[in-house]
């Protein structure tokens, strides 16, 4: 008798359910955070919001690509980094372009936007990604069912947490740093859950997929302030466009890899998410601080 869906591989059915109900709580707090004025922002300060959204949607996936066609990745890790890069920038980015000393208006925006944009971008950027990086091997990714899961676990939750804001602010002042907290628990939970379920494929690729992510935090650090720099932005809007390069979802990008593995539990797929997902903080926070020294202006 062939083994249950909770039971193949001995990931628990608790993965299956539990992730999805995650992601929608933490996306829940994300727009529990926000207000209708955080999305007219996007015409009050529409330069440094189209030169985010553009650097989130465009950039990061490009800086991802032109890596790995340096470094010689498996190819299941290699596709694994692409839906990473895919992914939106993560609920923490907004506390630390606040401690950068970014604009946090923008940083909020931003994150929100394209929270939002990711519906579409990211299941047809990992219907590409999986045709160049895994070629034959890769599996069928249905982009309509992979945007109406992540509409629904993403984009309705957020809709939901801003709504409920909206209708009663002083509950939501209330209880926004209760929910934060535990948005920022269940993220912590889903990383550490994600890298031990592929302890062995993670150990095995340490050393070369390690660096590669360390180096595309640092590279989408530079890039974004570089940028903001070049166009004219000023230095709390290039750090927070830079923050939010370098700092993704990562408990989206893990879900995005189950939703195209088709299995149960977390697959191969999110191991570079997962990773990224801690060596992000490593690279990012003591980054931020060197960039806002030498990029003063």
């Amino acid at each position: 008798m062939p083994p249950s869906r909770g039971e193949q591989g001995g990931r628990p059915m608790l993965i299956d359910v539990g992730l999805p109900l995650s992601l929608a709580f933490i996306m829940f707090s994300l727009g529990f955070g926000l207000t209708f004025a955080d999305f007219a922002r996007v015409l009050a300060m529409p330069k440094a919001v189209l030169t985010g959204v553009v650097m989130q949607v465009g950039a990061v996936p490009l800086v991802a690509y032109l890596l790995l066609m340096v470094f010689d990745l498996p190819p299941a890790m290699a596709f694994g980094v692409m839906i990473l890069s895919f992914c939106p920038g993560g609920v923490t980015s907004n506390i630390l372009t606040k401690l950068a000393g970014g604009t946090v208006a923008l940083s909020i925006t931003l994150t929100a936007v394209v929270s939002l944009l990711s519906v579409i971008t990211v299941p047809i950027l990992v219907a590409w990604a999986g045709a160049v990086f895994l070629g034959a091997a890769a599996p069928e990714v249905d982009v309509l069912a992979i945007g109406l899961s992540m509409f629904a676990i993403t984009a309705v939750p957020v809709i939901i947490g801003l709504l409920a804001r909206w209708m009663a602010p002083g509950v939501a002042d209330r209880f926004e740093k209760g929910v934060s907290a535990l948005s920022l628990l269940l993220f912590i939970v889903i990383v550490m859950a994600a890298l031990a379920t592929n302890w062995d494929l993670m150990t095995a690729n340490m050393w070369t997929l390690g660096p590669v992510l360390m180096l595309l935090n640092a590279a989408l650090l530079v890039a974004g302030i570089g940028v903001a720099r070049l166009i004219g932005l000023s230095g709390p809007d290039g750090l927070c466009i830079s923050v939010e390069m370098g700092v993704q979802n990562a408990t989206l990008g893990i879900a995005v890899a189950g939703m195209v593995a088709q299995a149960s539990g977390i697959p191969e797929y999110a191991v570079p998410t997962a990773l990224y997902g801690i060596t992000t903080y490593v690279v990012t926070i003591p980054g931020m601080f060197i960039l806002k020294r030498v990029f003063t202006w």
